[in-house]
Formats: structure tokens, sequence, C-alpha cells
């Protein structure tokens, strides 16, 4: 059985710009390894208008920043994933999680998705770009 991505968007606010957030089965990954104040990355950077996500996978792996603690991953670390596809399933694993106090957070588990839902995912998320606009 395949895990479930949603890519949902939060609109940019007084201090920050508009974020993505991953929501894997109903949860979202990025509260669940951060906790509360964490932050997922700019969706201009995970979205980037005119170019390819670096959501989409390809047989060679690489590793994406999906989110930092309230106090910035320059402070405690980044939360990020390896994405990689193998034929028709993308995996996510060997997470790095933040920093909390002298012990990492918890990593979340790998993920397996149905090729086919993630690569529509991704383009949904890449066609709906209603956050960067005034």
């Amino acid at each position: 059985m395949f895990d479930r991505l949603e890519i949902t968007l939060l609109p940019r606010g007084a201090r920050f710009a508009a974020q993505v957030r991953f929501w894997v089965n109903g949860e979202d990954v990025v509260a669940g390894a951060v906790h509360e104040g964490g932050r997922g990355p700019l969706a201009a950077d995970v979205l980037p208008a005119g170019r390819p996500s670096p959501l989409r996978a390809t047989s060679e792996g690489r590793r994406l920043e999906l989110g930092e603690p309230e106090c910035t991953g320059d402070c405690c670390g980044f939360l990020s994933v390896v994405v990689q596809r193998f034929m028709e399933v993308v995996q996510w694993s060997d997470w790095e999680v933040p920093w909390e106090g002298a012990h990492p957070a918890a990593p979340p588990p790998e993920f397996h998705f149905d090729a086919g839902q993630y690569d529509a995912e991704v383009a949904r998320a890449e066609a709906g770009h209603w956050w960067g606009r005034r």
C-alpha cells in the first residue's frame, strides 16, 4: 500500500512569505517533526515560477529541505529528506531532523508514493501560483 502526498500552501503573512506544507496520509510532516512554531520551506523555493520544482523525483536521489524549527534551521538544523524515483515508486528516506535541546527530534518514517499520484500532486502544486500574487 502506498503513502499519499498532499501539498498545501500557507499564504504569506505579516512576518513570513508563503510556505509549503506536506501532508502524508493526512498528517502534517513538518509539524510532526519540527513541532509548534516550525515552518515549511518558502513556496518560491519549492514551487519556483517558470521552472520545475525540486520536489520532482528523478532516479538520482537528492536531499531537500522541507522545514525548520521556529529558531531557524541555521540554529538547530533543518528537516530534510532524500527524494528518489525507483521506476513507479517515489521514495522519501534518510531523514535529517532538527535538534531539540541536546537531542534530535524523532525522524518521520520512510515514505513510498505511487509515482503517478506523486507526479500529479507536484504538478497541481506547481500550477497553483496563487500564493505569489499580491
